[in-house]
């Protein structure tokens, strides 16, 4: 079964990839750990992000809290997290 994901959830997708570049670009520079220690850090907190804004969506009643919205979120930020991670990878 064909599933169509709606203009919403690409709009979320979208905003994940920066969100998580800048989250691990951050992590990079502020926490000097080891790789996969700053890859887990910068997830956590686009996860935490990512469902935060659900959760501030669904307690104030603007906007509409969904679910799929943070996953895509997450979705297009582990993308974000992944470049980031190819271009520090490719410089140094």
């Amino acid at each position: 079964m064909a599933y169509k994901i709606e203009k919403d959830k690409w709009k979320h997708f979208f905003v994940g990839i920066p969100l998580g570049a800048l989250l691990y670009f951050f992590s990079i520079h502020f926490f000097e750990l080891k790789n996969w220690n700053e890859i887990s850090l910068s997830f956590i907190a686009l996860v935490i992000i990512c469902y935060g804004f659900e959760l501030l969506s669904l307690i104030t009643g603007k906007g509409h809290a969904d679910n799929l919205d943070a996953i895509a979120g997450i979705a297009g930020g582990i993308i974000g997290i992944f470049l980031v991670y190819l271009v520090n990878i490719f410089f140094n």
